[in-house]
């Protein structure tokens, strides 16, 4: 009997899948074919991640600033881990955002809205630097790191939508 016609074993497959046989190569009697078995529903697990990174990437915009938190928080806790002394050069970087802000206002004085907006923002800079330097140092989950994390990650997104919304 040839084996085109001869007839084959029947495959166990669970109930709402969908089969795809794909065909034995040639030269391997010995060889099985194969079976994928896909399903046709996709879970709700997945439903719901999906959905969840989709909103995510529509607002990928007004979301940067909390992007960029967890991405410090995630940082800063690698960084723990593998060189806790680096929390001192992340220190510099504070001193910097509290140096530019007297430096700035020195060069080009200004008074007003721009020079609440400066020390809005060199004072956020100095806070988000200051924040992952200790996090570094001591880890992101030491003590009330971590609601400081969360104000200064509500504070930056605060003033984002604002500055998005007025320009």
């Amino acid at each position: 009997m040839s084996s085109r016609t001869r007839p084959r074993r029947a495959v166990k497959v669970p109930a709402g899948a969908t089969t795809v046989r794909v065909p034995r190569q040639r030269g391997r009697r010995s060889a099985q074919p194969f079976v994928v078995v896909m399903p046709e529903r996709r879970s709700f697990t997945r439903e719901a991640v999906s959905a969840l990174g989709g909103v995510l990437w529509h607002f990928r915009r007004q979301l940067a600033p909390t992007g960029f938190a967890v991405l410090a928080f995630a940082l800063s806790g690698l960084l723990h881990m593998l060189a806790g002394w680096s929390g001192f050069l992340i220190g510099a970087a504070a001193v910097l955002a509290a140096a530019w802000l007297t430096v700035v206002q020195h060069n080009r004085p200004e008074t007003g809205a721009v020079l609440a907006w400066r020390i809005g923002l060199g004072s956020l800079a100095f806070l988000a630097a200051g924040w992952m330097a200790t996090a570094t140092v001591l880890g992101p989950l030491t003590g009330p790191l971590e609601t400081v994390w969360l104000l200064i990650c509500i504070a930056a997104q605060a003033v984002w939508l604002i500055v998005r919304r007025t320009h």
